[in-house]
């Protein structure tokens, strides 16, 4: 997934997915925490992959991704392309109006977009891309 598009949360806590993400997610996906302060969304696809991989772990640490799952929730896109983020997902990423949805590689993020405009300032700066770009053997 790509881009990076602005909206804003209206009054019941509902926000408008671009078309090309909802593409991507589909009708239903599912949206939890991140290591970040945003909200990750992963299409059934990558969730099934996702949850696939953490069945396989050991029990010890299945038990560390509770979080993860236990914050979960299953989006469905209404007519005009918006999910319904619970206020516990909204309240723990800090999103109260306006909102930055980003395609990050397999999944699209959640994030305050005065928030983001701070990470965004420091991630695209050429010295980061070029340390990125190393790492990556490019």
């Amino acid at each position: 997934m790509t881009g990076e598009y602005q909206h804003s949360l209206d009054a019941k806590g509902r926000l408008f997915i671009p078309a090309r993400l909802r593409d991507e997610l589909g009708a239903e996906f599912y949206v939890t925490l991140s290591m970040d302060h945003c909200l990750n969304a992963y299409s059934a696809e990558q969730w099934d992959i996702f949850s696939s991989k953490v069945n396989a772990m050991p029990y010890i640490k299945q038990r560390a991704m509770r979080p993860l799952f236990s914050n979960a929730c299953k989006c469905e896109l209404d007519t005009q392309g918006r999910i319904l983020l619970p206020q516990k997902l909204r309240d723990q990423a800090g999103l109260t109006k306006n909102v930055t949805v980003l395609g990050s590689n397999n999944h699209a993020e959640f994030w305050d977009s005065d928030e983001w405009a701070k990470i965004r300032d420091v991630e695209a700066s050429p010295e980061n891309i070029a340390a990125v770009m190393q790492e990556l053997d490019f």
